[in-house]
């Protein structure tokens, strides 16, 4: 391919520009999965305790796979403007391995999240909050993590189990093994608070007054944020992979008209 061509020098700029998107999409992707493993809503212990964190697996593949193609543009454009037909060959191999681990990523988070359904989390509150017979202390942490997390999550969404308080009600549970339906008949934090998170009326709360207890679940609390950013690594992740694909080809391209 000759160098001095004018149709070799817009397509030399049409892969730099190619590669100058992958790069910059690499970072927003590095960055977008960071904030997913940072756990910002603290949600993780309930995906940990289910045995079902994929999601957050996914997110460290995305991690390793912005780095990857920021880096790896960087190699392509330098390897497209000195028509370099070894750095375009190492640019391939490795961003097709790239391209491979970003696949799984995508698909990884797209499918899991089908797997946050209601009786999931349901069945592992019922068997874990405020579980106090463990088996080991690994199942102790776990135990302790999901607690607290249903209680950060019950008190900032005024929410009450999965359902509702009827959950703590209809089901057997860890909960209700060590606490009386008089007393307990659902955690008191699922009581309307005041200022200083104490309840307004107790004993309205226990006796299901509404006004003084929180009738709705908690379910959309879990589910908004994890369906967000498990479809948010994934989508974006599958617009990368289309616009790198593109790329890839007009490089093989251009590497197979290279001059030896």
């Amino acid at each position: 391919m000759a160098k001095d061509d004018n149709s070799v020098r817009i397509f030399q700029g049409l892969l730099i520009l190619g590669n100058v998107v992958i790069g910059m999409c690499g970072i927003a992707l590095t960055a977008e999965c960071i904030f997913f493993v940072s756990d910002p809503h603290g949600l993780y212990p309930l995906l940990e305790a289910a045995d079902n964190d994929d999601i957050y697996a996914a997110a460290w593949i995305g991690i390793f796979v912005g780095f990857a193609l920021f880096s790896l543009s960087i190699l392509g454009i330098i390897g497209v403007i000195k028509s370099s037909r070894t750095l375009l060959m190492v640019y391939i191999i490795l961003m097709l391995i790239t391209y491979a681990f970003e696949m799984a990523s995508c698909i990884t988070a797209a499918t899991h999240r089908d797997f946050l359904t209601p009786n999931l989390f349901l069945k592992q509150m019922l068997e874990r909050y405020e579980k106090q017979d463990t088996e080991n202390n690994n199942d102790r942490l776990m135990s302790d993590g999901v607690t607290k997390t249903w209680n950060n999550l019950m008190l900032q969404n005024h929410c009450c189990g999965v359902h509702g308080p009827s959950d703590w009600q209809q089901y057997g549970s860890a909960f209700r093994s060590t606490h009386s339906d008089a007393d307990y008949p659902w955690p008191h934090q699922c009581c309307v608070l005041d200022a200083r998170e104490s309840p307004v009326n107790l004993d309205g709360c226990k006796l299901g007054v509404p006004g003084y207890y929180n009738s709705n679940g908690c379910y959309d609390a879990i589910s908004g944020p994890m369906n967000r950013q498990a479809w948010g690594v994934a989508w974006f992740g599958f617009a990368i992979l289309c616009w790198t694909f593109l790329v890839l080809l007009g490089t093989m391209f251009y590497w197979s008209r290279i001059e030896y």
